[in-house]
């Protein structure tokens, strides 16, 4: 599953240069010393520490300034006697002084240019160590080469006006600037149905192809009995003059689908991986290449809840299912997604942005360079290749908080840090905001183009209503301080079903923050995540106990109550208790 190259057609996504988003200060700034090895050796270490006194955290990005390398060694020591106790995404040996990390095997290979991260906790003061050598190398931030000649500056191109489209066939850098994004009527009328669902009932939702009959029209509960071929119609209706016009397709239909949660399966086998490629995506992509849509910026977010389940819910973790394992072993989460994304990325105004979970999911340490390193060798699978992809969508479906304003992951109580609250629970972040930005900046490192954008799904996420907190908990320890503080109110992070006290998040809203392409309404508001008791159905979608409000969870969610809303439907039916719940506990309040 190497690299292969793009069709001859195929158009790469326009580069895009944003800013880095910089790391938070937490200490130490960045480390740059001492000498080139070779002439195309070097290295440069950033090592941020949040410490409390007697013992500290520390994160560490080391970027390679030199040739691509295949396993690394890092070496440092420090000024006192701090012990590292315990470190994550590394492993470690310490002599006195003197530590040695060494690659986790997942991300042994660092690309010129590329950076891996890997963190530790210790005892003693948080000083930090006078300089680091890689691989031998001391990390000064040079490479020891000789300077080339700068060349001369380009001509800076003229900025595209607000509202032009553009090129036909020609991708544009944010597909959501300047335009207008497509209602799905099938959604619109039921939530205009609803007390008070007028308010919201414009909003744009996207448009879940979850099955091959959705693509002709099935009277599916999320298109009804309108095909791909109506929704497409009823965008060109919709649009409006020159502006462009976005729509959102949720491509979700993968052999073995969602191994780790029932209430979610789809109607193809583990092994029909030639039916997910002949069946399904082959003529979803005959019907967007049509030329009567080439006007038309077609997002599609790529198979939810396929790929993290390959690094979180396998092998001997206690979070392993037999399903994901076999998924993991026949390889067609990896195969199919790769084909997805080189077949609809040949098509020159189609936008794929692939599924990354969320921070509850695998903002650890253990789970966020591995799921970055899956998502790349599915980028390179079944003839796709990085520029294939044009970013990445968080917390599809989800109801992780945007923000959390009254804590942050370096907060600490009376010596305990915020990662060993029970909420927290030594994840690296604490909102989808955060993690959206960092996973960005990791997917680059790994060897995705420098422009790539992330969207975040805002559509459950915004816990308003009489719970919201309005300040910080008490500090009477870290626990109290950041469960009284915590806008998200589920009862553990690993809640996924129609959570108990959820709300619309932010509206769907263009290039709302550094690095990030859009807040979308991905998960249209008021359709089911699935049932809460078993119901037949043909379409095959199972009963999954997470969605039983009186489970009492399982290892997923640290054998936490389920906190699923009673009486719900099947997945993607309606349900309109959550649509009036999620109406009423709305921030921003719905007005």
């Amino acid at each position: 599953m190497g690299n292969i190259p793009p069709s001859a057609n195929r158009r790469s996504r326009t580069r895009r240069g944003l800013a880095a988003v910089s790391a938070t200060a937490m200490g130490a700034g960045m480390i740059a010393l001492a000498s080139p090895a070779s002439a195309a050796a070097g290295c440069e270490v950033d090592y941020q520490v949040n410490s409390w006194g007697s013992g500290f955290t520390a994160n560490v990005t080391v970027t390679n300034l030199g040739d691509p390398i295949n396993g690394w060694t890092l070496e440092w020591d420090f000024p006192g006697n701090q012990q590292v106790t315990s470190m994550w995404s590394a492993s470690y040996t310490q002599s006195g002084a003197s530590v040695t990390a060494e690659d986790a095997s997942y991300n042994a290979a660092i690309n010129t240019g590329g950076s891996i991260s890997f963190g530790f906790n210790a005892n003693g003061s948080g000083d930090a160590p006078d300089s680091f050598t890689l691989n031998g190398v001391v990390c000064d931030g040079e490479t020891g080469e000789e300077p080339e000649e700068p060349e001369e500056p380009e001509e800076p191109e003229e900025p595209e006006e607000p509202g032009n489209p553009g090129n036909p066939g020609e991708r544009v850098d944010n597909p959501y600037v300047g335009a207008d994004v497509y209602v799905n009527p099938v959604w619109s009328e039921k939530a205009a149905a609803e007390p008070g669902g007028d308010a919201v009932a414009d909003q744009p939702t996207g448009v879940w192809l979850d099955r091959i009959g959705a693509i002709e029209g099935n009277d599916s509960p999320t298109t009804g009995n309108m095909g791909l071929r109506d929704h497409l119609d009823e965008a060109l209706e919709q649009q409006s003059g020159d502006t462009p016009m976005v729509v959102q397709l949720v491509i979700y239909n993968l052999p073995g689908r969602d191994c780790a949660a029932l209430a979610s399966n789809g109607e193809l086998g583990p092994d029909e991986i030639d039916r997910y490629k002949n069946e399904y995506i082959d003529p979803i992509a005959e019907i967007l290449s049509d030329p009567a849509y080439a006007d038309l910026r077609i997002v599609t977010t790529v198979e939810i809840d396929s790929l993290p389940n390959l690094v979180t819910n396998v092998g001997n973790r206690p979070t392993a299912t037999p399903q994901c394992n076999e998924m993991l072993a026949n390889g067609n989460y990896v195969n199919g997604v790769g084909y997805a994304l080189a077949t609809l990325g040949d098509i020159p105004n189609v936008y794929n942005y692939v599924d990354a979970g969320h921070h509850g999911w695998i903002g650890w340490p253990d789970n966020f360079g591995a799921s970055a390193d899956i998502f790349y060798q599915a980028a390179n699978a079944s003839g796709a290749t990085p520029d294939d992809v044009h970013g990445f969508i968080a917390n599809t479906a989800n109801y992780s908080a945007l923000k959390e304003d009254h804590f942050s992951i370096s907060d600490s109580v009376n010596g305990q840090m915020a990662r060993q609250s029970r909420w927290i629970d030594w994840n690296n972040y604490v909102d989808e905001l955060s993690f959206a930005q960092a996973l960005r900046q990791e997917l680059i490192s790994t060897g995705f183009d420098p422009g790539i954008g992330m969207l975040i799904d805002t559509s459950r996420n915004g816990w308003g209503g009489p719970d919201r907190p309005t300040g910080p908990g008490p500090r009477t320890d870290i626990n109290a301080f950041i469960d009284g503080g915590r806008y998200d109110r589920r009862i553990h992070l690993g809640n996924w079903c129609n959570q108990a006290g959820a709300g619309l998040g932010e509206r769907p809203t263009a290039a709302p923050e550094p690095g990030i392409d859009a807040y979308v309404w991905m998960k249209p508001p008021g359709e089911s995540d699935g049932a809460s008791e078993y119901i037949p159905n043909p379409e095959g979608k199972g009963f999954d106990r997470m969605c039983d409000p009186t489970y009492q969870g399982n290892a997923r969610n640290n054998y936490n109550p389920s906190g699923a809303l009673p009486d719900a439907p099947i997945s993607g039916h309606w349900f309109s208790a959550q649509f009036q719940q999620l109406l009423a506990n709305a921030y921003p309040p719905v007005e």
